[in-house]
């Protein structure tokens, strides 16, 4: 079901300090940041041979990220990425093995203009999940 891992996601307190670590100390390609209204976050993209990192970021105070912050004041591994072909198809699968989607179940727009759900993080090992569907 799932195909390659499509990003790592880090929540960080400080967007601009993160982007300078990763552009300046780690020699990455970063992209500019990207404000997601619908999911409470500003993101920046790292791109890197064989996958992307994901700087997340709080937007507004009711963001998770501030909620995650509040917990993990340094930040942290937020989430991890997989690439599917057919998001409905995913999330039924796994609804029907007994997996939880967050939110009301339906896929929503992502930061890469594509369908994705985040699955439950205690069905998942204490990780949490996001699926995205990549277009063919």
């Amino acid at each position: 079901m799932i195909g390659k891992l499509n990003h790592v996601a880090i929540a960080v307190p400080d967007l601009d300090a993160a982007v300078r670590r990763y552009r300046d100390t780690l020699g990455a390609e970063v992209g500019p940041p990207q404000d997601e209204p619908d999911h409470g976050v500003t993101v920046v993209f790292v791109d890197l041979p064989n996958t992307r990192v994901e700087l997340l970021h709080p937007l507004g105070e009711n963001s998770p990220i501030a909620a995650f912050l509040e917990k993990n004041p340094s930040g942290g591994m937020h989430h991890l990425c997989y690439e599917v072909e057919d998001i409905a198809a995913s999330r039924d699968s796994l609804v029907a093995d007994g997996a939880r989607v967050l939110g009301d179940g339906e896929p929503r727009i992502g930061a890469h203009g594509n369908p994705v759900i985040f699955l439950h993080p205690k069905d998942f090992d204490g990780t949490l999940v996001e699926l995205e569907q990549v277009r063919a």
